[in-house]
């Protein structure tokens, strides 16, 4: 589906790179480090807290290539401002993986996973239905858990890599990832008009395999929207209005989702 630019949410959104929180004057989001072990690797995550007394709706953000950097602490910011928690694992540092790797290192799968158990421990969440959001690379994340997870109730990809990243040529460009012939819950998939064409097609592959099944699926392609056009330094006026839909409706879409049984 094409969309077209819509007003907000109540809760604000993030414009050319300033948060605006206005779900309550002068309430601030809370932010703290959340620690776990996958045997002797030690991962931090970031837990953000939305104002106002908890159990709060629960996100697992999983960021890509890039890293966790600003950028990616503005992202997760967006999602934070439809009153949802989110914790954001920095699965790179803890085994030195440089940003913009090539590979895909399956030992970060796990690494990934675990914030999910981590989350339990987290008396201001409900951690039984969580949602998956996954940038890029960390689009592949979200389909892994979405597949292996009873607590993954729904998934969201920006861009997002249906592959495993490690596949054979073939597969990136005639493929998806088995994986998703197993996931059962709702799914968004957004991306960009002007994102890569192998990209591309394999998240529409992805998309109509799910459809297929009867999976709850929707797509979002933004017109004139390039790769990464959510945090891009040279974002034109489109790639700014897709970046307020976006959030908008991964907002609304996870929030349905989690309040629903």
């Amino acid at each position: 589906m094409t969309p077209r630019a819509r007003p907000p949410g109540l809760c604000g959104w993030i414009a050319a790179g300033a948060f605006l929180a206005t779900c309550a004057a002068g309430a601030e989001i809370s932010v703290r480090d959340v620690t776990y072990r996958n045997r002797d690797i030690e991962v931090t995550a970031k837990l953000y807290l939305p104002p106002g007394a908890g159990p709060h709706p629960a996100v697992l953000f999983v960021h890509g290539r890039r890293g966790w950097d600003e950028l990616a602490d503005m992202q997760v910011r967006r999602i934070v401002a439809h009153g949802l928690a989110v914790i954001a694992p920095d699965y790179h540092s803890p085994r030195f993986i440089v940003a913009w790797p090539e590979t895909h290192d399956p030992e970060t799968e796990r690494d990934v996973e675990l914030a999910l158990d981590a989350l339990k421990k987290v008396p201001e969440v409900r951690s039984d239905r969580v949602c998956v959001v996954g940038i890029s690379r960390g689009g592949y994340h979200a389909v892994l858990l979405a597949a292996r997870r009873k607590e993954v109730a729904c998934i969201v990809t920006y861009y997002g890599h249906m592959v495993n990243p490690n596949a054979p040529e073939p597969w990136q460009v005639f493929r998806y990832a088995p994986e998703v012939d197993r996931i059962a819950v709702p799914s968004l998939f957004i991306v960009g008009e002007e994102e890569f064409e192998v990209r591309r097609m394999g998240i529409r592959r992805a998309y109509y395999a799910l459809l297929k099944r009867g999976v709850p699926v929707d797509i979002v392609m933004y017109p004139h929207a390039r790769r990464a056009f959510d945090f891009r330094a040279d974002q034109r006026a489109e790639e700014k209005l897709a970046t307020e839909d976006a959030a908008r409706r991964v907002g609304a879409f996870v929030r349905r989702v989690l309040a629903s049984r």
